[in-house]
């Protein structure tokens, strides 16, 4: 297997990894928010 398609596809791991990480916690931040009013 080519090393630059290993890289490519751990990076993109990681970036669906941070999106995900990202807008779970913009979604528990927006529900503590919306739960004081």
């Amino acid at each position: 297997m080519d090393l630059l398609a290993l890289e490519l596809f751990f990076v993109g791991l990681l970036g669906l990894a941070s999106l995900a990480i990202a807008f779970v916690s913009g979604t528990v931040i927006w529900n503590l928010f919306r739960g004081q009013r």
